[in-house]
């Protein structure tokens, strides 16, 4: 059986945590495009769009708020 992508949203410290939130936002775009051929066409459209990146910092922040509140804010 294979390991799941997701085993805690428990980290060390709030540097690993935010490491977390990226890597939940990114399997967010892999579930939701699961071609890697596809992902790669439009990755030139979305890196040079300054409201995509916004977007997805956005994502990011969303996803780090999840994981600092799972971690009682690493107090």
């Amino acid at each position: 059986m294979a390991e799941p992508y997701l085993p805690t949203l428990l980290t060390p410290d709030a540097e690993a945590g935010f490491q977390l939130a990226i890597k939940l936002a990114r399997l967010g775009v892999k579930f939701t495009q699961p071609s890697a051929e596809i992902r790669a066409k439009l990755r030139p459209i979305y890196e040079e769009s300054a409201d995509s990146l916004i977007a997805s910092s956005q994502v990011v922040a969303i996803n780090f708020q999840t994981v600092a509140q799972a971690n009682n804010y690493w107090r």
